[in-house]
């Protein structure tokens, strides 16, 4: 009998985010305090463990780098778990105000966020269909339970509801596509998925699998047509669950991407149209429909799903003249990347600057800059970023860099598309920033003589965000070659 060895040691980010979960609780019950810096001391000390197994090379779980492991470590997946830790332990520092104001419950609130990190971290790691889909699964669960959690707010149950059945939906699909996979290939795993099709072309049956297996990921991004649950969750939940949703969760949703596309690169010319079409779509329709928004969580909705059509832009262009391969990861990550820190510091302005002066329109931030010039500084380098327009360089930079991909494999329009979708996308993004200068309105909210209690941790929130950006902006190779330094 043999016995397979197994190596604990490359499941330590996800056994350290899991246990993190646990003391979360056992906090609320012992000292009902504690549990945000539970969650970030533990979310940091998970952060450090991808910098050493990226030091060691590519490990699998099994023990053995050959070996057709479920679960695999290499840089892009080590560059993608850093950015759901990163991201997670800024959320966590938002979220403070909510749990110090009793708005909802803190152990619960980090119990239910790092159970969904350790299906986050796992997800980039994975090496077979199944254990992807348990992955996904085990970020979107507690995703519903954080959404409804949110006390005094009768929108939160609908709007969990919404998303719990498009996820059902998006996964029984999904399993359906693998089921046909595995039934005309005989194989789960992606090593011998990806020599399968480079074996045979795709038969009529593993092309309608392999389509849809890419629902799930789908509704992940919230790309159009699967992001009808995406505004109202956003809405409906607080501002750190929304923020958690639009980067930490899409992070899910783009590793999975990455690596069917990988798996399936042979048979490109089958899936390469539809996410074309997706990110097509996607941005135009996520621009065009924010420009109706003036809630400013329900803007940031759908403007967060515009900016999941600029990531699949570079996967789509290999339907053109260029293959899968680094310059494809390396777009991809990099936007991702400077997405998570300027998205993230919008959301926790917003989160701020709503706890002081219970702004809800992005009209109740005129005159912003007058009573809080730091936020309002902060929220127009973002929103800059955002847009692709200086001094927000990085975002300008990703973008030129996602639209290189396009030109280079000749998929113009596509280019296209992404051209004009990015100007729509100036209009609410500028209107929105110059609503921070302009002379405030006399009838406009006052902001509180003094924050409330745990409010600093927001700032700090902001503080992150803002100097992410910034450096990114001065350095753009840390972001776009995040994957290269692993």
């Amino acid at each position: 009998m043999t016995i397979q060895s197994i190596d604990l040691m490359v499941l330590a980010p996800t056994i350290v985010v899991a246990l993190g979960a646990l003391v979360a609780l056992i906090a609320e019950l012992v000292t009902r305090r504690g549990q945000v810096a539970v969650g970030v001391g533990l979310v940091t000390l998970a952060f450090a463990v991808p910098f050493a197994l990226a030091a060691s090379g590519e490990q699998t779980l099994c023990g053995a780098v050959d070996a057709d492991c479920a679960y695999v470590v290499a840089p892009l997946s080590v560059a993608l778990q850093l950015i759901v830790l990163v991201s997670t332990a800024i959320v966590l520092l938002m979220a403070s105000s909510d749990i110090a104001a009793r708005r909802v419950p803190g152990g619960e609130f980090v119990f239910l966020i790092l159970c969904s990190v350790s299906g986050a971290v796992l997800v980039p790691a994975t090496n077979d269909l199944v254990t992807l889909i348990v992955a996904l699964e085990v970020v979107s669960l507690p995703t519903f339970a954080l959404v409804a959690l949110r006390r005094g707010e009768p929108r939160a149950a609908e709007a969990a509801l919404k998303a719990f059945i498009f996820s059902i939906a998006s996964v029984a699909v999904s399993l359906y596509g693998i089921a046909l996979l595995y039934g005309t290939t005989g194989a789960v795993s992606f090593n011998e998925l990806a020599a399968s099709t480079q074996a045979s072309g795709p038969s009529p049956l593993a092309t309608a699998g392999m389509v849809m297996l890419l629902a799930v990921v789908a509704f992940k991004i919230a790309a159009i047509p699967f992001h009808a649950w995406a505004p109202d969750t956003y809405q409906g939940a607080t501002v750190p669950v929304a923020a958690y949703l639009s980067v930490v969760s899409k992070a899910a949703g783009f590793s999975a991407l990455l690596l069917i596309t990988w798996t399936f690169s042979a048979w490109s010319q089958v899936w390469a149209p539809v996410v074309a079409v997706l990110a097509g779509v996607t941005m135009l329709g996520g621009n065009l429909l924010a420009l109706r928004q003036r809630l400013a969580v329900r803007l940031l909705a759908w403007s967060s799903i515009a900016q999941a059509g600029y990531i699949l832009v570079p996967l789509a262009a290999v339907a053109g003249r260029l293959e899968w391969g680094p310059g494809v990861t390396n777009a991809v990550v990099g936007y991702l990347v400077a997405y998570a820190a300027m998205n993230l510091g919008a959301f926790a302005v917003v989160a701020v600057v709503a706890r002081r002066t219970g702004a809800v329109d992005w009209a109740d931030y005129r005159g912003l800059a007058r009573r809080s010039p730091g936020l309002a500084v902060a929220l127009a380098l973002f929103l800059a970023s955002l847009a692709g327009l200086p001094p927000g360089l990085i975002g300008l930079l990703v973008k030129v860099r996602v639209l290189i991909v396009p030109v280079g494999s000749g998929v113009w329009w596509l280019a296209a598309v992404m051209a004009v979708a990015t100007v729509i996308g100036l209009a609410y993004y500028l209107a929105w920033a110059a609503q921070l200068f302009r002379q405030p309105d006399s009838e406009a909210r006052p902001s509180v003589a003094e924050p409330e209690t745990g409010s600093w941790t927001s700032i700090v929130a902001v503080a992150i965000c803002l100097a992410l950006t910034v450096t990114f902006s001065i350095a753009p190779s840390l972001a776009l070659g995040l994957v290269d330094r692993l």
